[in-house]
């Protein structure tokens, strides 16, 4: 399994991501909703590409991953939905209170995928050391 290529596209998605922000930091509400429909749009797709390669996972470990995704995908709906009313709000308070309501989920966000990254790290090895382990039990067999 090539987990360096895994990891490069990792490396480019956030730099996308980081550039995408900074772009949106200065942009109008207009092309922030076209960016947010894109960044929906985008994520919708890699949801079913995970659920295409989540069909070749061993059960157990499926679950759990399924259960995170399931997690995630409820998580991005209620941003959805709070991002759709908030363009209904006319309340000065209540814009100001959900826009740190949605900082907060941003860092939260960005502090799971500092964690899902270390977890992915930690699962890389975790499946180099076990192949490495296969392979020379299988050697030793092949060797008796």
């Amino acid at each position: 399994m090539d987990f360096s290529a895994q990891f490069d596209d990792l490396q480019k998605r956030v730099g996308e991501a980081k550039a995408a922000a900074q772009t949106a930091a200065t942009e109008s509400r207009d092309q922030l909703k076209q960016r947010i429909d894109q960044a929906q749009d985008d994520l919708d797709r890699a949801v079913e590409e995970t659920k295409q390669q989540g069909s070749q996972v061993a059960g157990e470990a499926r679950s759990k991953w399924a259960q995170m995704k399931a997690d995630a995908d409820a998580r991005r709906d209620d941003v959805k939905a709070k991002i759709n009313q908030r363009s209904r709000e006319l309340d000065a308070k209540a814009a100001a209170s959900d826009a740190g309501w949605a900082e907060a989920e941003a860092v939260d966000a960005l502090d799971y995928a500092a964690w899902t990254v270390s977890n992915a790290r930690l699962a890389v090895l975790d499946a180099i050391d076990a192949r490495v382990y296969a392979d020379d039990l299988a050697g030793r067999a092949a060797g008796q």
